[in-house]
């Protein structure tokens, strides 16, 4: 039986895995609705979890299991038939799923930039030395620590909600959250200034939610293939190949974002140093990629920063968090 016929029958009943965070909630309820608006006599439900990545907020991922902490347990609602699908940050999602599981549908992206939020200033330009600035992100951390060295960047832990009130009660003069999740949850008036992609370059994925399911399911895919977005899909899987070829991970400052401009996918890169003082960049195009070239367009901005020295600088940070010697508490957050 193929696709067509398969999309024709109507799902009858799905369940949604999401985690429990009010951002990952709001997206969950966004499949929810496009779901019903495809097929309205489907009963769509969420299955709400907390996963072991929300849970520990005291060690390193790296420690304890890398962002695969944040979608195990809806893997296995997944795996054991609890749910159907699983909706995810892109941002937060391993850059190679486990066996048995596949990306299904990448829908289409909100804002991708890094937003400048303060109650005080305007840009990061117009703070005083010595301000300080939080970040969950090492990426943005990186690329603070190597614009505005006069600035003092601290870590800043919890959803966006617990974020924003630690910016108000006067902990930070500025944060630095993603765009989309602010955007998402109605907190758009929250931001003073969107950074430009050439001072804050995205995370792979970041802003674009993707729709996970267990291998095997035709009938599924085919229900899910109206909310893929192709434009989008093509850029994050530029994007991600960049991470993957690096071996990226929360503990390496490492950006890729690509977007479309006269018919070719743009796509740059950059692997840095914590402290900002290293910051390798490249970049390259390709006229209307599918998924092929891509993937293809990544593996060549991957190998510039390769030859620029990137997986030395992976290396190292990899060799110091084994060490303890680097530590980056920060969990990966949709903001």
């Amino acid at each position: 039986m193929n696709s067509e016929s398969l999309s024709a029958q109507p799902p009858r009943t799905l369940v949604i895995a999401s985690r429990e965070s009010r951002l990952a909630m709001w997206q969950a309820e966004h499949v929810r609705c496009a779901l019903h608006k495809l097929y309205p006599s489907c009963d769509v439900k969420i299955l709400g979890m907390t996963t072991r990545g929300d849970q520990i907020l005291d060690r390193t991922l790296s420690k304890v299991g890398g962002k695969g902490l944040f979608v195990k347990e809806l893997e296995n609602a997944l795996a054991d038939g609890r749910a159907d699908l699983a909706v995810h940050s892109l941002k937060d999602v391993p850059m190679q799923l486990p066996d048995g599981f596949e990306l299904t549908a990448v829908m289409e992206r909100e804002d991708p930039r890094d937003a400048f939020v303060s109650n005080q200033y305007t840009t990061l330009a117009a703070l005083p030395a010595g301000s300080v600035v939080g970040t969950s992100s090492l990426r943005r951390e990186a690329m603070l620590r190597a614009r505005y060295p006069q600035l003092v960047v601290k870590p800043l832990r919890g959803n966006l909600d617990t974020r924003l009130a630690k910016l108000d009660r006067g902990d930070y003069a500025a944060i630095i959250l993603a765009a989309a999740g602010l955007k998402r949850l109605g907190l758009g008036e929250r931001i003073r200034s969107l950074l430009d992609p050439e001072d804050s370059l995205p995370a792979a994925g970041q802003g674009a939610l993707g729709i996970e399911i267990r291998a095997g399911r035709p009938e599924l895919a085919a229900w899910l293939a109206p909310l893929h977005h192709a434009a989008t899909a093509a850029a994050v899987e530029a994007e991600r190949m960049v991470s993957r070829a690096l071996g990226g991970s929360c503990e390496v400052p490492l950006a890729a974002y690509a977007h479309w401009h006269d018919g070719a996918l743009h796509l740059r890169g950059i692997v840095a140093t914590p402290d900002g003082q290293r910051v390798l960049t490249a970049q390259a195009s390709s006229p209307a990629p599918d998924e092929a070239r891509a993937l293809a367009l990544g593996r060549e901005v991957a190998t510039s920063l390769e030859a620029q020295g990137a997986l030395d600088i992976v290396r190292a940070l990899a060799a110091a968090s084994a060490d303890g010697a680097f530590s980056n508490p920060s969990a990966p957050d949709s903001a």
